[in-house]
């Protein structure tokens, strides 16, 4: 399509497919549809790329051999690997253990939320069930790019990280060739960066806890990412109190209060993290410790649908 002065008007590229087990959408802003096409054919490869890194589905991902040695002897990792672990690492740190990559070692016997589930399990054997959870007991070399995990039957996972991780690899891979706008939505954990076409900045929707199809409100975050953890997705009411499948690593318990927790931050990676430990935390811890960083902002929804948002935010 031609504009008045003749140039040849940016279009809205789309493609959704399944990688990493999640539904990822790739947007991006070019003039030419084969060249455009042909960026998100490059994105979708490091996506993948990624995945081979970090699947615990695959005996021979890195994943899978620092699992396989944990006990026994450190595993040498590529440099991308280790640094995403350290940095994985000082999230740990900054959330008390809210975020954990050992969350991998889980006894998931005890927790099905599905409608036979009737009551908890009894304190001590929720907290048995987390005992190999520890960030602490994983041990980095940056000498020999090395991870070990101290305690036999210690697993790592990414899970919690590795969506955000992937988008905002993408991104960076997409703007190394330049295409100057775009989004990278991997399964509601997304990066955007530009403008739509005609300038305006990208608006996100914020999914309604209740109403999941349906947007709660709507946010301008061009040059942001965004990652949302909610309730509403997978949950079980036991006598009248709803618990979330997002699980306390330090108790072992379903945790409960939040329906949604939305983080907003330059990095997909760093609001992918955060989303899980705020809604472990709760709405007041949890913002306390946003408000005390800089250059991200959150959302909560309660479970009594009461909205609270951190001191540096605008919602619609």
């Amino acid at each position: 399509m031609q504009v008045t002065d003749g140039t040849i008007a940016e279009t809205v590229h789309k493609r959704v497919l399944k990688l990493m087990g999640n539904r990822f959408e790739i947007t991006v802003v070019d003039s030419d549809t084969v060249t455009a096409e042909a960026h998100i054919d490059a994105a979708v490869e490091e996506i993948k790329r990624i995945e081979r890194l970090l699947t615990t589905y695959d005996d021979s991902s890195q994943t899978n051999r620092i699992n396989a040695m944990a006990g026994i002897a450190p595993v040498e990792v590529d440099m991308e690997v280790f640094e995403l672990i350290e940095r994985a690492l000082r999230i740990s740190e900054l959330t008390q253990g809210a975020f954990d990559i050992t969350y991998g070692s889980i006894d998931k016997s005890l927790w099905n939320f599905d409608l036979n589930m009737k009551a908890l399990p009894d304190a001590e054997t929720a907290k048995n069930a987390v005992r190999l959870i520890n960030y602490k007991n994983v041990w980095l070399d940056a000498g020999s790019c090395t991870v070990f995990l101290k305690e036999k039957d210690m697993r790592v996972g990414f899970g919690g990280i590795g969506k955000g991780y992937a988008a905002d690899k993408a991104k960076a891979l997409l703007t190394a060739r330049g295409v100057k706008s775009g989004i990278v939505n991997a399964a509601g954990d997304l990066v955007t960066w530009g403008t739509q076409p005609g300038g305006k900045p990208w608006t996100i929707a914020i999914a309604d806890p209740d109403q999941a199809n349906l947007p709660f409100s709507t946010l301008n975050i061009s040059n942001m990412a965004i990652a949302t953890s909610g309730s509403y997705a997978k949950y079980v009411v036991i006598d009248g109190m709803r618990y979330s499948h997002t699980i306390d690593p330090k108790t072992g318990l379903p945790v409960s209060g939040i329906k949604s927790v939305s983080i907003i931050s330059p990095s997909a990676e760093f609001a992918d993290a955060m989303a899980t430990p705020v809604t472990v935390m709760g709405a007041y811890v949890g913002l306390d410790l946003i408000n005390q960083l800089q250059h991200i902002a959150c959302v909560i929804i309660t479970d009594d649908n009461k909205l609270y948002t951190s001191k540096n935010i605008n919602i619609k």
